[in-house]
């Protein structure tokens, strides 16, 4: 299943849940994206942010009782389009980043290939040709 405008992203995947993130990197993989990650923590997502160019990102808003913000903070200010997860749905989602999409979780593969897609047409983020 292609994910169009998504082949060849490279997405960072910020995930605590072991079950969740191997589910999302396969989602990730049918839509042609290279994951970078998954990350579990905070300070794991950020390591990766320093040494990994990202197209994209999918991030849990809850990672074992910290918020995720401050790795959505630091993607924003380069453009980078993301996405939130959450079993919360938008009731997690902190003021500043009301305008992203948030995944109610569980979610379908079609769910997260629409929220994805909306992302990088709305910051017209295409992939690096290789």
């Amino acid at each position: 299943m292609s994910g169009g405008e998504l082949q060849g992203l490279h997405v960072l995947l910020v995930e605590d849940e072991a079950l969740v993130a191997m589910l999302l990197e396969n989602m990730l993989d049918d839509l042609g994206c290279t994951v970078v990650g998954p990350a579990a923590r905070l300070e794991e997502a950020q390591q990766l942010l320093d040494k990994e160019e990202v197209d994209a990102a999918v991030l849990d808003i809850n990672l074992a009782g910290e918020k995720v913000f401050p790795v959505a903070d630091r993607l924003a200010s380069k453009d980078v389009p993301f996405v939130f997860a959450s079993g919360y749905g938008e009731a997690g989602l902190d003021q500043r980043h009301q305008t992203h999409k948030v995944l109610q979780k569980p979610y379908s593969l079609a769910a997260l290939r629409q929220a994805l897609t909306q992302e990088v047409t709305r910051t017209g983020r295409r992939a690096p040709k290789h």
